[in-house]
């Protein structure tokens, strides 16, 4: 997007700068220099900028920035800048871990690991034109990373028709680690559903999965040759996942988990099938692998990561059904609205995935929620407009979702909104 803004004073940070321009710019901390997905290239005018704060100089060292990189919350102009913001979405930003691995070196690390099959690949691919299977895969590797990506795992890898998802690389305890792990399965296997129904049918195809997650030590750096140095995971719990996704075959069960998995999270959490004693390939002794159906109670982040792409599959329309529903609640709402609504709109799509995605790092979430609250508040938004945003946010996912929502669904939305809502009100609150 390019875009041209104009500023009286050197007192507000570019992020503060593109808040108030309503220009969507990622800042899932809040801003306030936790985390670095607010960072931007400077283009031009970098003399015009700011000096580093301690904050800032501590995450260029540690992620070995060149000079052109800096984070948008902790700098100000003083004079003309051409700048990009160089992390666009939400799916980009659980990549940033990868800058977090050591350089030339590999260093031990608790992680859970995931190895995803594509199922019969290869009678589809003599039955299939080369466009067509590149189509399917192209979406098969699309639909079942988003998940990987929503629970704050890396996608490690794509190795002909398998994904490899790791979490953890750069702490978390052992029970979230796997948590995400197993609530990326599950959401893998709702995308895959979805994904034949929707986006496959007109092919004839119906692809199936099978999911192994185990959780060990396993050694991660950037390792390779000194001019292409690579992001890698090596150690045995890496090559027990691969074995304990290839058993779903022998045992026709979609997820299988090891004991490591089973131990790591809380009890009786989880729906599990069929339990195993099996040997794997290369190990000694039985290993004991339990098949996951899912989770006992509704695990709203779940429902949520489920039906966002659904919801914002058009993000134009979801935006155009929901404005029109808080000027028709509340018509005075449209004096607060003075700016281009398609970019409104895009700004709203833009924080309800941003939300979504930080679920999963709630160190984040509680600031960068409240901040949301700062910037309306800004934008001339009080207390008396939440009751008419939450009435016509529910109103709109129904609408949009229609037959793909569940009670479920429509509950952990309303819970959510409910939690949201009430965190951005603190600064009214504050404020008044």
């Amino acid at each position: 997007m390019d875009k041209q803004v104009e500023v009286q004073d050197d007192l507000d940070s570019i992020l503060d700068i593109s808040t108030r321009n309503q220009i969507p710019h990622l800042h899932e901390c809040g801003g306030h220099g936790r985390c670095t997905t607010c960072r931007i290239r400077v283009l031009d005018g970098i003399q015009n900028l700011s000096a580093k704060t301690p904050t800032e100089r501590e995450a260029s060292f540690i992620r070995k920035w060149d000079p052109s990189i800096r984070l948008a919350c902790q700098t100000y102009p003083k004079g003309p800048v051409v700048l990009q913001r160089l992390i666009w979405s939400m799916a980009e930003v659980t990549a940033l871990q990868k800058e977090l691995a050591p350089e030339g070196r590999a260093e031990e690390r608790p992680i859970a690991v995931l190895f995803c099959d594509l199922r019969n690949f290869t009678p589809m691919s003599s039955q299939n034109m080369n466009f067509d299977l590149a189509y399917m895969l192209n979406r098969f590797y699309t639909a079942m990373g988003e998940p990987i990506l929503m629970n704050n795992g890396i996608i490690y890898q794509y190795v002909g028709d398998e994904i490899i998802g790791v979490f953890g690389t750069t702490g978390g305890t052992r029970e979230k680690n796997c948590t995400d792990a197993i609530r990326a399965a599950l959401g893998m296997q709702y995308a895959l559903e979805h994904l034949n129904k929707v986006e496959l049918k007109d092919l004839d195809l119906e692809l199936k999965s099978g999911i192994g997650i185990n959780f060990g030590k396993a050694y991660v750096g950037h390792l390779g040759h000194p001019t292409h140095r690579q992001f890698s995971v090596i150690g045995d719990p890496v090559n027990v996942a691969s074995r304990i996704q290839g058993m779903t075959k022998t045992t026709k069960t979609k997820i299988l988990v090891s004991l490591n998995v089973m131990n790591s999270i809380r009890e009786n959490i989880l729906d599990t099938g069929q339990e195993f004693e099996l040997e794997l390939a290369g190990k000694e002794g039985l290993a004991q692998l339990t098949e996951i159906k899912g989770f006992k109670e509704m695990d709203s982040q779940l429902e949520l990561q489920s039906s966002l792409h659904l919801m914002l599959n058009d993000q134009d329309a979801f935006a155009h059904i929901f404005y029109e529903k808080v000027f028709e609640k509340s018509p005075e709402t449209r004096l607060l609205f003075k700016r281009n609504m398609q970019d409104q709109g895009r700004l709203l799509t833009h924080m309800l995935s941003g939300i979504v995605y930080t679920l999963a790092r709630p160190d984040h979430l509680i600031s960068g929620i409240k901040a949301l609250g700062k910037n309306h508040v800004q934008y001339g938004v009080t207390a008396a407009h939440y009751p008419i945003v939450r009435e016509a946010l529910l109103e709109t996912i129904d609408t949009v979702l229609g037959t793909n929502k569940t009670p479920n669904t429509m509950n952990a939305w309303q819970t959510s909104l409910d939690f949201i809502l009430e965190e951005m009100q603190q600064w009214n609150k504050v404020k008044t």
